[in-house]
């Protein structure tokens, strides 16, 4: 995210400072109108080709941050998916513990009632 906020202040200040530049030289230029003209219209296809240059670093930047986005977002699921499993496989078998735990002590009541009726 700061390297986008830092890439847009460059880009503001950039075309700040360029229609800065070329109000000041028009207000200066020692020269006649058609040669202002001129050189403003050389100045203006040098911005628009910088823009579009520097639009097209931007737009490489941003597929750049797509793509790692995505491969750490892979990596994430991978990882939960990975410990959700292990999660499952843990749960599993401490439910079959528990399960015969329990059929033990049943088994060990059933031997005391079956004993205990027995002797009645």
């Amino acid at each position: 995210m700061s390297d986008r906020d830092e890439f847009g202040a460059f880009l503001v200040g950039f075309l700040v400072g360029g229609l800065s530049g070329a109000v000041v030289a028009l207000l200066f230029a020692p020269q006649s109108g058609e040669e202002t003209r001129t050189l403003i219209k050389e100045r203006s296809i040098e911005l628009s080709e910088r823009a579009a240059h520097e639009a097209e670093e931007a737009w490489k930047q941003a597929e750049e941050a797509a793509l790692k986005a995505r491969y750490r977002a892979e990596e994430l699921a991978a990882t939960a998916r990975s410990r959700g499993q292990e999660i499952a496989l843990t749960a599993r078998e401490r439910g079959k513990e528990l399960v015969d735990s329990a059929k033990k002590v049943t088994s060990r009541g059933n031997k005391k009632s079956t004993a205990s009726g027995d002797a009645a």
